[in-house]
């Protein structure tokens, strides 16, 4: 069985009881402790980290089409152990799912998952506008120890209508990922008129919203990716 928790915001800390596996981001881990001879070992994951090959391949294909690389590892945990791992000085948010719940993320920000989560590679249609909204990484719970640890340029934010009957507006260079039962997948919405073609567009021409009865939570670090389409002309 395996727990995951932050050390210093930065890194996080795996905790392994008897024997089980672990997919990491390649090359992110930094140390590890166990009694005896070391009892882990890292495999390169050359697919994807699905159980069926046929998924697997149209996993990596998916991937490739879609800019959603995901280059992991697979830890093999064969006794008690802690190990630790970090990503260039990046906060760490740990993010224990229910079963059946998914989180939406984007590859990029993936640090590490257990073998409780299915992963898939899922068109939400809105690339148009983003090209990191054409589609995304998908993390579902299949039993109870399903936690994700997500990257973060940052303290992250974090939004929730759950229960409430407010409307989240993001930008997608800024999101993380989102939380919710099914996919919940945003809505786009674009402010693009005559002025964005001279020249005068606010910066801020499209945005991810999610409405009330979406009962969705989204976290969002304090930094803007550079991949977005930009609609001006100048």
């Amino acid at each position: 069985m395996l727990t995951f928790e932050t050390i210093n915001e930065l890194t996080l800390k795996v905790t392994c009881t008897g024997n089980d596996v672990l997919f990491v981001k390649a090359g992110a881990f930094i140390a590890g402790d166990n009694s005896g001879p070391k009892n882990y070992r890292f495999e390169k994951v050359l697919l994807g980290p699905q159980q069926n090959l046929g998924q697997a391949l149209f996993g990596q294909l998916a991937r490739r089409v879609t800019g959603e690389n995901l280059p992991l590892m697979k830890v093999n945990l064969n006794g008690d152990s802690v190990t630790y791992y970090a990503n260039y000085g990046q906060h760490v948010v740990i993010y224990q799912l229910a079963q059946g719940e998914t989180i939406s993320v984007e590859s990029e920000n993936i640090l590490a998952f257990t073998q409780d989560c299915d992963y898939s590679v899922r068109f939400i249609g809105v690339g148009v506008l983003s090209q990191k909204g054409l589609a995304t990484s998908t993390l579902t719970a299949r039993g109870k120890n399903a936690y994700v640890a997500v990257l973060s340029d940052g303290n992250p934010i974090v939004l929730s209508n759950i229960g409430k009957n407010n409307t989240i507006s993001v930008d997608p260079d800024a999101v993380i990922c989102w939380v919710g039962n099914g996919h919940c997948d945003p809505s786009v919405t674009a402010d693009v008129s005559w002025k964005t073609f001279i020249g005068q567009a606010s910066g801020e021409s499209y945005q991810f919203e999610w409405h009330a009865g979406d009962n969705v939570t989204v976290i969002i670090q304090p930094s803007e990716r550079q991949g977005g389409i930009r609609v001006s002309m100048d």
